[in-house]
């Protein structure tokens, strides 16, 4: 009896396992019909397309100033640091200028005396003046009066003049920007000769802004003026036409610029054309010489 038992608890649980398997449930859900199918789409846009050309470049600066004196003397100071930033008619150098002020009074008192002598002709021409009106002096002699006054005015303005002369080679002892920029390294040291015109004392350039120059193919410059409006590209409006820039260190384009120039003609060299752009610089992070694209 025992046996019979165990096989029909055996061939029960053999039944209900046949009839919960997984097959069974499959074979059940493939009668269901399918789920819908999802579609995906996209509305078509009309959008205006930039076409753009990339080139290669070089900074450089928008002014460059080289510093020399106008007046020949020793140099007496120097008050700036180098590679520092200077402000317009600040004052840099100063030459010697003992020399210049001896002659600036030299020629101050030439003038006084010269300025003295035409008021006492002056005053002898009126009372030649008055004798010739009594006919009790000559005409030769009131002409002679006459003639050393018109000499000495000749020489009151000859005597100004060099005076106005020795004033301007007084002022041109100190040496002043001319402009707010950086200055480079000073090339002459205190007590060295400063010749006018010859030596060159330092460079100043302004960093406000920058020029980029760069030289565009010919194939570019074709496709650029038959693509854009001719007045676009007409000399004195080119700075309508702006430039991305990117430094040497970064991959993306994050500056801008403007076109200002356009060269009038193709090197035959190069086949290229030299263009330039101005990129504003407040940060100071550009400097005249950098490669940029």
């Amino acid at each position: 009896m025992t046996r019979i038992r165990i096989r029909m608890i055996l061939s029960g649980a053999l039944a209900i396992a046949f009839l919960t398997t997984p097959g069974c449930r499959e074979e059940r859900k493939k009668s269901d019909p399918p789920p819908p199918m999802t579609v995906f789409f996209a509305t078509p846009t009309s959008e205006e397309v930039t076409e753009f050309e990339e080139f290669t470049g070089r900074t450089a600066a928008t002014k460059v100033v080289e510093l020399r004196a106008r007046v020949s003397g020793y140099l007496e100071t120097i008050n700036f640091v180098d590679g520092s930033n200077v402000e317009k008619d600040e004052v840099l150098f100063r030459i010697d200028d003992r020399p210049f002020v001896a002659e600036a009074l030299r020629t101050g008192s030439v003038v006084s005396q010269f300025d003295a002598r035409i008021k006492r002709l002056t005053s002898q021409l009126k009372r030649a003046q008055e004798l010739l009106d009594r006919k009790a002096m000559s005409q030769d002699e009131f002409d002679t009066a006459k003639y050393d006054l018109d000499e000495a005015k000749a020489n009151l303005a000859e005597s100004r003049a060099a005076h106005e002369l020795a004033t301007l080679n007084l002022q041109f002892t100190t040496v002043k920007s001319p402009l707010d920029g950086r200055i480079g390294r000073r090339m002459l040291d205190v007590g060295n000769l400063v010749m006018a015109d010859q030596t060159l004392l330092a460079v100043i350039v302004p960093l406000k802004q920058v020029y980029v120059y760069f030289d565009m193919d010919e194939r570019t410059v074709l496709k650029i003026r038959r693509a854009a409006d001719s007045r676009v590209l007409a000399q004195g409006q080119q700075n309508s036409v702006p430039v991305q820039i990117a430094l040497a260190d970064s991959p993306e384009f994050s500056l801008l610029g403007k076109v200002d120039f356009m060269d009038n003609q193709i090197d035959p060299a190069t086949g290229t054309l030299r263009t330039r752009a101005t990129v504003d610089n407040p940060d100071g992070l550009l400097s005249p010489g950098l490669f940029v694209r």
